[in-house]
């Protein structure tokens, strides 16, 4: 009988001692904030972003005192997201649509019930005053330049998969010879004459620039240059004569200080891209919807 009961009381202990370590493998629960899983950080990108100030005022609207937007770049931003994901911790990031993350993992906005990220934007063509009579053929594809998110997102998808920006783009555009033949149609080429595309280095930025510069060197003989710079600097070069144009204008939102700041000093040709957006985002699997969970209570 002794021997019984010293048997169920091992079973027993080596039961305990199992469930133990099994808690411990397992993710914590939720005794910890939010604030406390992340370090109270915010993963951003790079200063001049509009989505950082609509973010720095998204932690004033909100109360967050004790949050810290961290400043760096795209790239360092998905690497980030990236290592989190595959080990299923939690993070917060500043993100946007189209972007090729959002068809690589399970991702999701928080609700942002106070509408400082706005609502869904659009992405707009601005050339320099003085384009069309310069190069009435470059503005004349520009002002006709449109496609889709579906569109933006293979080309990024491409990159993000190994391609080169340039190579990517001549690859959508061959396999797109119908939309881009109804984009050139009629327009004369320009036999050599040099252009100046100035954006900024997002992944959405960097497809549809190289989709433009692909069609305006193939197809309409231009000789492109592509000037790499921050949110600031390519308004001001749009706006002062350094560059020809740009596509990569988000508005009403994300550049509404630069669009206001530089006003009348540039053409604005309209959207090429409806149905953007912008937000903090975070994994799925993280159980919080809304920025106002991150208030610390």
């Amino acid at each position: 009988m002794n021997k019984w009961i010293k048997g169920l009381m091992i079973v027993g202990i080596s039961s305990i001692v199992a469930l133990t370590g099994c808690a411990k493998d397992a993710p914590s629960s939720g005794s910890a904030t939010v604030g406390d899983q992340v370090k109270h950080e915010i993963i951003g990108i790079d200063p001049g972003a509009g989505i950082m100030k609509s973010t720095e005022k998204a932690l004033k609207d909100y109360e967050l005192k004790d949050w810290k937007l961290v400043e760096g770049s795209g790239a360092a931003m998905t690497a980030a997201l990236d290592k989190a994901y595959k080990n299923k911790k939690p993070i917060i990031i500043t993100g946007w649509t189209p972007h090729w993350m959002f068809a690589k993992y399970d991702l999701k906005y928080l609700k942002d019930p106070k509408g400082v990220y706005g609502g869904d934007e659009q992405i707009h063509t601005v050339v320099r005053q003085g384009l069309k009579a310069d190069h009435p053929s470059a503005y004349s594809f520009l002002d006709r330049f449109e496609w889709t998110p579906e569109d933006m997102a293979k080309v990024m998808v491409a990159i993000q998969d190994g391609k080169k920006p340039e190579e990517a783009a001549a690859e959508w555009v061959k396999g797109n010879a119908a939309k881009v033949d109804a984009w050139v149609k009629d327009i004369a080429k320009a036999d050599g004459k040099k252009l100046k595309l100035a954006y900024v280095a997002w992944d959405s930025e960097i497809a549809s620039t190289n989709v433009v510069k692909q069609v305006l060197t193939d197809r309409l003989g231009y000789t492109v240059d592509l000037l790499q710079v921050e949110a600031g600097p390519m308004w001001a070069g749009i706006s002062g004569g350094d560059a020809d144009a740009i596509v990569a204008a988000w508005l009403p939102t994300t550049h509404k200080d630069y669009y206001d700041k530089f006003k009348g000093k540039f053409e604005d040709l309209g959207p090429n891209l409806n149905g953007t957006k912008t937000g903090l985002v975070v994994p799925a699997y993280m159980e919080i919807e809304s920025i106002e969970d991150l208030k610390t209570k």
